[in-house]
Order: structure tokens, then sequence, then C-alpha cells
């Protein structure tokens, strides 16, 4: 008998085993770089030990434990408010006729956006499936943030991803969107994913951190560092995570993408300023993962070293992914531009999902959305 349920033991963790190996080998994973693209990795400068690298030493983990272990230690810590009663406020904004000289901005929610400005279409890190995460369980919406679809959405000049992580590149999206798109702009290694879901090699950009690309005689893109790192898998750092700047003849606009803070951001303010408008990352931040999120004073902060006349604060109001209160980066990040006399000249901008930020207004008003939501 013993000998009998030791065979059925063996012969369900093979199963399981050869199950786990398909499933994160199946599509939406993507893939890892290899033949040119992995030779071109391994000429960059933050390629090393066979892995992409922060320009500061960079522990994912703060409080010396694994991810498993932090997680059960700041269980009683976490806020009973992680996720909204009720809805979320969105409005919608028909993007398929809206005229395309109209300089403007969409927020989606999380980290995804649209921009249009000197007649091309941006979009940013966009994620209109749900749930972001590999498993249907894990990490859906908040009720109300899912307002848009890809057929919402028109065609596309430029795509830009900013890393791998589900949160900000969807499978679904991905696919859905192949035919709207010119161009895809990502760091070095995530044009692999792309490439395995049915992208041609002539749609990708691929930038190390301070390259460039130039679109066309009226914008320029610039890759530039970020305090992060990437995987979809079990693999971790293979492919680049990265800020952009999308620069045109009178308008320059700082994508962040998720990132601790750092030096570079006053290198880059020094470099690029004054910078129109910046997006950065503010929620899903905890002092167990200091190194790779910023606190909401971190991104006021940020924005000033920009040299940012205006900062849209992104990476929240969609998804719980930490142990702070939903509408917790909101309070803090409005305060400290109300608050601290160093980040008062930074103008915040805080739309409601799907509402029409007019880039180029600096009269347009914001209110603070989150106070009408429990």
């Amino acid at each position: 008998m013993f000998k009998i349920i030791m065979i059925i033991l063996f012969a369900l963790a093979a199963l399981f085993i050869l199950f786990a190996a398909l499933f994160i080998n199946s599509a939406p994973f993507g893939a890892l770089p290899c033949g040119e693209a992995m030779k071109k990795i391994q000429q960059s400068p933050n390629y090393k030990n066979g892995r992409f690298q922060n320009l500061s030493i960079t522990s994912q983990m703060t409080s010396g434990k694994n991810i498993f272990a932090t997680f059960w230690d700041l269980r009683s810590k976490t806020s009973k408010r992680l996720k909204p009663k009720n809805e979320i406020p969105c409005v919608k904004t028909d993007l398929l006729n809206l005229d395309k000289n109209e300089n403007v901005l969409i927020w989606f929610g999380h980290s995804s956006l649209f921009i249009q400005t000197g007649g091309k279409r941006f979009l940013i890190d966009p994620v209109f499936e749900k749930p972001a995460s590999p498993v249907f369980f894990f990490n859906r919406p908040f009720k109300g943030a899912q307002g848009c679809s890809v057929k919402d959405i028109p065609e596309i000049d430029y795509l830009i991803i900013s890393h791998d992580h589900w949160d900000h590149l969807d499978y679904k999206t991905a696919l859905a969107l192949k035919d709207k798109l010119s161009k895809v702009i990502c760091g070095l290694g995530v044009g692999a994913h792309f490439e395995r879901w049915g992208y041609q090699k002539d749609k990708l950009i691929e930038l190390d951190w301070n390259e460039e690309a130039v679109l066309d005689d009226k914008f320029k893109v610039y890759c530039l560092p970020a305090r992060h790192f990437s995987g979809r898998g079990i693999k971790r750092d293979q492919s680049l995570w990265a800020s952009f700047l999308i620069e045109s003849k009178d308008y320059k606009f700082y994508i962040g993408g998720d990132s601790g803070y750092d030096s570079f951001y006053k290198e880059i303010g020094m470099k690029f300023g004054p910078i129109d408008l910046a997006a950065l990352d503010c929620g899903q931040y905890n002092y167990a993962w200091k190194y790779i999120h910023m606190t909401p004073e971190e991104t006021a902060r940020a924005a000033k070293d920009l040299n940012a006349k205006n900062l849209i604060p992104v990476h929240s109001s969609k998804y719980a992914l930490s142990m702070h209160a939903w509408d917790e980066p909101l309070k803090r990040v409005s305060q400290a531009v109300k608050s601290v006399p160093e980040y008062i000249s930074v103008r915040l901008i805080t739309p409601v999902i799907g509402e029409k930020v007019r880039l180029k207004d600096e009269t347009q008003k914001f209110k603070e959305w989150w106070t009408e939501v429990e």
C-alpha cells in the first residue's frame, strides 16, 4: 500500500512539474533574447555577469528576507483599504474621433497613457485586458478602473514599453494592438517578447540607456536610466527597464516607468530640462522594497530634480500591489507639492481615468477626485 501511495505521489509531482514547465513556457510569458539581439545586449555597459544592472547597488528586497517571508511579516501591517469600496470614477474620451491637431494626454489608470502631440500618437505601457498577471485570480483592476479597451484606441505611431512586467506589458493587449501600431520603442531585450508574439523586427526600436532614436524631423526619443528590474518568468533582468524622454521642437515629455529614487533624475534634469511634463512612479511602494519604487515624497523630489513643470503621478488607482491604502499615493504626493516649499513650483496633474488633459493649457484645473471615493 505504501509503495502504491508513493507511486501516486511521484506521478502527481511529475504532472505538476510538467504543467508548470508548459505554463511558464507558454506564449504570454514571452521569450528571452537570443541571436543578434543577445550579442548587442552583451556589449551593453549595463549588462554584467549575465544580467542587466542598475546604476546604483539595488537590493530588490531590503528586509533581508525573501519576498514570501517579507509578505508574511507585513501581513499585519496591510491596510484595510487596499481597494476602494465603490467604483473609481472614469470618463470616456472619444479617441477615435479626436482631432489630430489637439495636444492631449489621457491616463487609463496605473501607468497606461495615450499622448497626442505634434500630430503624432504615442501609447505608453497599455494594459487593457484583465487581469495584469499570468493567472486569472491575481492583480484584477479596481471596479470602474477598466474604462477603455483596444477597440477604443486609434492608429498609434509609437508604442513605448518601459519594461516587461505584466502590469506594463500585457500579452493580449499587445496582440490586439499589432495592426494599429507603426513602431514599438523599448529597452534592449524587450523586443524578444514582441517577436514571439508575431511582430516583425522592422517594427521594433530597441535602445540601451543613453541611446536615442530620431523618429522623424519633429521627434526624438531618448532611452534613459530607471532603477528597477525586469522579468516575466523565473529568470530576471534579461531585458532592460528604462525611462524615456519624448522630445519635439516645443515639448518634452518624460516617462519614468517603474523606478526607485536615484541621482540620475537630477542628471537628466540638468541635461534635458526644463521638462514640460513628467509621468512618475507613485504607488505600490513599501519600505521592504524601497529601492525599486518611490514613495510619493520621492516622486515630488524626482519631479523637482528633473526640472519638470508638470507632474502626473502614475502606477496607482487600478491595482493593489502593495500594503498601502489605495488612495494614499495621491494624498501624499498632493500634500508634498502643496506643503514642501521646494516642490511648490511643480504643478500636479491629477485627471480622472479617461479625462482629457490639454498638454499646453496651464490653466486647466483638476479636482482631488480620490476624496470622493471610499
